[in-house]
């Protein structure tokens, strides 16, 4: 499949993914604020409180705060949409403050009619997200008492296209060109991208300085953020096994959950996939273990789909 049609069944398959709510509780957060304004788009937070009577600290040190980038192809999505609400309240009422992001949608407006323009445009809407978390980040940093964080102790998280940023965020933070935005020396603490990738302009990705430890989570059979790589010369989408074998070659930490004949689903499996996000949060975050998990699971009860996906079933945890 050549670039630009990757590219558009990547904008179609996640708004698929997407566009189907299943009924969920709502979780309503602590309170929200604006972070910033930018093309004349007022740019929201949600922020999550730890649950009262939560463990907030782990071996006398304080839990990392959860930054969350939703997904939908930079077309669609909202910080506060109540598919989430469940995964909010588990990192919660396990210690962890949850903040969730508005973030630009940079294909939102374009027609993806295919050539090198559509894969310029979505390059552009990841970096953009990026620069959004950036500014998110900085926004946070300077009101730390505020929400009562560490800004050394910030973790980010997305979904499927909120994946993506977060991946592009850590590339470009980690090769100088975060400047603008946060101090020379700031780093996350960690990063979990579910079904994320990087789009890349300058061929296979390289870090100045090592990336945040990182927990991938992603279907071996996922053609819509591409488990493995897709590329043409040096432009190029790099999923999860990829960056694994950078990560593993340059000795990086990293945990990489491979999900055995799963597709883009994986991208939703916040409920199902919880132990592990907790073991990478308290292991190779607080502990600051460089421990490394390179793990293939074949496991029926997460939800396989060849279609459109059930949110109900993909969220069940029984």
């Amino acid at each position: 499949m050549n670039m630009n049609k990757k590219i558009i069944t990547l904008v179609w398959a996640c708004l698929a993914l997407f566009s189907s709510l299943a009924a969920q509780e709502v979780y309503f957060p602590t309170g929200t604020y604006l972070y910033s304004t930018k093309d004349g788009q007022e740019l929201y937070l949600d922020y999550y409180d730890a649950s009262p009577e939560s463990e907030t600290t782990l071996d006398g040190k304080s839990k990392p705060a959860i930054i969350f980038m939703f997904g939908g192809g930079f077309i669609t999505g909202t910080r506060n949409d109540k598919f989430y609400s469940p995964w909010f309240k588990k990192l919660n009422d396990a210690g962890y403050k949850v903040f969730s992001l508005d973030y630009r949608l940079g294909m939102k407006d374009v027609k993806t009619s295919g050539g090198i323009s559509s894969v310029k445009a979505f390059r552009h809407s990841a970096q953009i997200a990026a620069e959004d978390l950036f500014s998110a980040t900085a926004y946070l940093t300077a009101n730390k008492d505020v929400f009562g964080i560490d800004p050394a102790k910030l973790v980010t998280s997305g979904s499927s296209a909120g994946a993506i940023a977060i991946l592009e965020a850590d590339w470009l933070l980690n090769n100088g060109k975060a400047k603008d935005f946060l101090p020379e020396d700031f780093r996350y603490a960690g990063a979990m991208p579910f079904a994320g990738a990087i789009i890349s302009v300058e061929g296979v990705p390289s870090y100045k300085t090592p990336p945040a430890p990182t927990a991938f989570f992603h279907g071996t059979d996922d053609k819509i953020v591409n488990y493995k790589q897709v590329h043409v010369l040096k432009w190029g989408l790099f999923g999860a096994h990829k960056l694994a074998k950078i990560f593993n070659k340059n000795g990086y930490t990293y945990n990489i959950y491979r999900y055995d004949g799963h597709s883009h689903e994986i991208a939703s499996t916040f409920i199902s996939t919880f132990p592990e996000q907790i073991r990478f949060l308290e292991t190779n975050v607080i502990r600051g273990m460089a421990r490394i998990v390179d793990s293939t699971i074949d496991d029926p009860e997460v939800f396989k789909s060849s279609g459109p996906t059930n949110r109900r079933q993909l969220y069940s945890s029984d």
